[in-house]
């Protein structure tokens, strides 16, 4: 290795190459950038934590076992600790759609937190003889091993410090308004027609369930990424680990996450099998199919605000239009259904990674990776928003919604029990042909008392759920 002040020169098996003096990234990562120019897309800064979380319990590991000198295991702590406060995170450059099996990426990390360690030692970048990529920050790791435990870190990074928050809060906001709407009376619809009438707030509490229903589905799944097969080594063997190393790193990990992890029961099927991230991504993609059908109604029951039904009035948060003035749009919404439409994606592409391995390992672990952390991440940040900007703001046109479930047809279905079917259905017909009232038409036919009308068609008792018994 030499160095002047713009340069430094590093080897590897292909041959020598120059790398900025500047850059904590060595000759793997060089050779990357050029080879992978492709979308522009980095690792997520979630992604790059576990890897670093990884290398950390490595280090202190492999330090506590003698695999490494006890010097530079600290050197390789203390470099992981200081990019994970925030430092040298630019260094971490390779493309998404890389090398087979993330390789690229690991050693991105790897270099990285070499040419730091040695900055620590007192000596100069690219001094591999002294800290290597290879023998020491890998040392009894492979990018089998290590990659798909990043991915199962990163996922519980992100679920516990974006998706499941952002789900508490939705839930408690929809529950708020559910206990202010709970007297409003509207009406039902089903096929996008007139149906008996609910109540507002019951809306709300019913999207409340639906989304504490999906939190439990996906913490169920989340347990798949509890179980790490680091110390598989290259093909799920254990082969250049210490006896102890399997066992003792997955307890590090579990400290610094504060979460109960434990060791795959079997290291080869821990790394070939991408089933737990496939579960985990079925599961975000129901929520995310849940979400749509929610962003759908509030848009529908915000429609108008002259020709819609405009029972609720979403915030307005930004002009809607670029040519018709005190246009507002129901932009919050739009956005929700975008992002979980692009999740949906997402998981069509895990699915199909996730068959694409061969014998001892899937090199679409990279593609895996990111989808997989990228849709916790970015439903995480929509559900914040949405509560945030349009479900804690919402308001409601209590006469609107009764006069629809006044004048809704459906209401004839309290008169069945009372009347039959066939003279409530002759009902229904006459009064979308004559305009009159239901509750006039059955007096005229004297098929009803008007106390009887009257305690029929209350509106208030109508629309309560019958209680479960």
């Amino acid at each position: 290795m030499t160095e002047n002040t713009d340069f430094r020169i590093e080897r590897d098996s292909m041959g020598d190459r120059q790398i900025p003096s500047s850059a904590y990234y060595g000759i793997q990562t060089l050779r990357a950038i050029e080879n992978f120019q492709i979308s522009g897309l980095e690792p997520l800064p979630t992604y790059v934590d576990a890897c670093l979380i990884i290398k950390k319990a490595t280090a202190t590991v492999n330090g506590e076992l003698g695999c490494i000198p006890q010097d530079i295991s600290e050197a390789i702590i203390q470099a992981a600790n200081e990019i994970l406060a925030g430092n040298l995170r630019d260094q971490f450059v390779v493309d998404v759609y890389q090398a087979g099996a993330g390789t690229s990426h690991h050693m991105n990390v790897n270099e990285v937190l070499a040419n730091r360690a040695l900055e620590i030692l007192g000596d100069e970048k690219g001094n591999y003889k002294r800290v290597s990529p290879n023998d020491h920050v890998n040392y009894g790791q492979s990018t089998n091993d290590v990659i798909p435990t990043a991915i199962r870190v990163g996922g519980l990074l992100a679920l516990t410090h974006t998706l499941q928050p952002a789900l508490e809060k939705a839930i408690a906001s929809l529950e708020n308004k559910a206990v202010e709407f709970q007297d409003i009376v509207k009406s039902g619809r089903t096929h996008l027609q007139d149906a008996v009438p609910v109540r507002l707030g019951e809306n709300f509490r019913a999207w409340a369930q639906i989304l504490s229903e999906h939190q439990n589905r996906i913490y169920t799944a989340s347990g798949d990424l509890m179980v790490l097969g680091l110390g598989g080594s290259a093909a799920g063997t254990g082969m250049n680990t210490h006896p102890q190393y399997r066992a003792r790193v997955v307890e590090v990990i579990a400290q610094f996450l504060e979460s109960p992890l434990e060791p795959a029961p079997h290291l080869m099927a821990a790394m070939q099998s991408m089933a737990p991230f496939v579960n985990v991504s079925g599961a975000l993609r129901n929520l995310a199919q849940d979400l749509v059908k929610i962003s759908h109604d509030l848009r529908l029951m915000d429609s108008g605000p002259k020709t819609g039904f405009k029972e609720i009035q979403l915030p307005p948060v930004q002009p809607g239009s670029s040519i018709m003035p005190g246009k507002y749009n129901p932009v919050m919404a739009e956005m929700t259904s975008m992002v979980c439409f692009q999740v949906m994606g997402y998981d069509s592409a895990i699915a199909l990674a996730a068959q694409a391995g061969q014998l001892e390992l899937n090199v679409m672990m990279p593609l895996i990776g990111y989808n997989l952390i990228h849709s916790i991440e970015i439903l995480g940040n929509t559900i914040t928003a949405l509560t945030e900007r349009c479900i804690a703001g919402i308001t409601a046109d209590k006469e609107r919604c009764l006069a629809y479930a006044e004048g809704s047809l459906a209401l004839v279905t309290a008169l069945n029990t009372h009347i039959g079917y066939l003279n409530a259905a002759a009902v229904a017909k006459e009064s979308l042909e004559t305009g009159k009232s239901l509750r006039q038409i059955v007096l005229e036919r004297g098929l009803m008392s008007e106390a009887e009308l009257a305690t029929v068609l209350n509106l208030e008792q109508m629309s309560a759920i019958v209680p479960l018994t």
